[in-house]
């Protein structure tokens, strides 16, 4: 005799699932969440005492770029704060953090948070577009690759990508500039625009014409984890049972691909494309300070070569922000995309 639920214990049970699932959810957004504000303030922390032991006296370089006299140098100093003991400067460093002002650059003479907000949306349009077509560019090889595994196809796509994915950024950058800028002249060797750049569509080519160097080198050497994660998964997937079945219900390799390999391929690389978006704007430090790209990275250079602390200390911030927010997005996005961690 089979077991039967009685009415209200199965209305129960019914109820249960969605509370426990939404429990679940709340617990797992609680958790990642918690785990980002902790990571956040470890780095306003080390974003201050890190910074404070790099070599350097910003006020003995501007006093020698000024011929200023001792007293004038002491009344810098304390203008500065960098009289007060350094527990003092931390208290006042951390309230200004949390208000977002990060004091007033050394150099520039001006708010930083005015010149990150500035300089900001230079960064994102130059590593927002690299990610895209990186992005792109890795996921089409990788599934292409990893579906024609052993082909000559896969061994080039493969080789070429561990080759670029090796290479130093900032040697790369140097290469591609010294021969299409410097030597072959076919685009510009630094800059946002051009001097004498017209406005309208012609000012947009221009700008277009100053990104392509420093988007090439960009997308060189991240597409390639794209292609090496995506290929992985397309292998992976290819040896999984219900492959076999599509294949026996005569569905076309082209049908099987796009349908069934490919979206559970994508799981981890998902993953990886959130978590590297935050490393790719960290990263156009490199890239940004040798095609003299004025975005954030270009203003954290110059910091380091002050030393700018504040500059400093508010770039290190944002960027690591940034980082932090990405892979807690990473987190949350995988978790809907795998049910095998929403039952977790």
């Amino acid at each position: 005799m089979s077991a039967t639920v009685p009415p209200t214990e199965a209305v129960i049970l019914e109820e249960a699932g969605p509370r426990a699932s939404a429990s679940s959810a709340l617990a797992y957004l609680g958790a990642k969440v918690g785990g980002a504000a902790i990571s956040l303030v470890m780095v306003i922390l080390l974003g201050f005492f890190a910074f404070k032991i790099l070599p350097g006296d910003p006020v003995a370089r501007i006093a020698r770029e000024r011929q200023m006299s001792p007293e004038q140098i002491a009344q810098l100093r304390e203008q500065l704060g960098l009289d007060k003991p350094l527990l003092e400067q931390f208290w006042t460093y951390l309230g200004n953090v949390f208000t977002l002002n990060f004091g007033e650059s050394y150099v520039y003479k001006r708010s930083v948070s005015e010149l990150i907000g500035e300089y900001f949306w230079n960064t994102i349009l130059l590593t927002g577009t690299s990610a895209i077509i990186a992005i792109a560019l890795g996921l089409w090889l990788g599934q292409r690759a990893g579906w024609k595994h052993g082909s000559r196809f896969d061994k080039v796509t493969s080789g070429v990508s561990l080759v670029l994915w090796s290479v130093p950024t900032f040697w790369l950058a140097l290469i591609l500039l010294m021969i299409f800028g410097g030597t072959l002249h076919w685009f510009p060797t630094g800059g946002m625009r051009s001097p004498d750049a017209p406005d309208g569509f012609a000012g947009i080519l221009d700008v277009v014409a100053h990104m392509v160097l420093p988007v090439i080198t960009m997308v060189a050497v991240v597409y390639a984890q794209y292609v090496m994660v995506m290929r992985a998964s397309v292998v992976e997937e290819m040896n999984a049972d219900y492959i076999t079945t599509a294949r026996a219900k005569g569905l076309r390799d082209d049908l099987v691909r796009t349908r069934h390999v490919v979206p559970n391929a994508l799981l981890p690389t998902v993953t990886l494309v959130f978590m590297h978006i935050g490393g790719l704007i960290a990263g156009a430090v490199t890239v940004e300070a040798v095609f003299s790209w004025p975005g954030l990275g270009k203003l954290t250079f110059e910091a380091i070569s002050g030393p700018d602390l504040p500059l400093l200390q508010g770039t290190f911030v944002v960027f690591s922000a940034i980082i932090i927010l990405m892979n807690l997005i990473a987190d949350l996005v995988y978790r809907q995309l795998d049910p095998r961690v929403r039952r977790s």
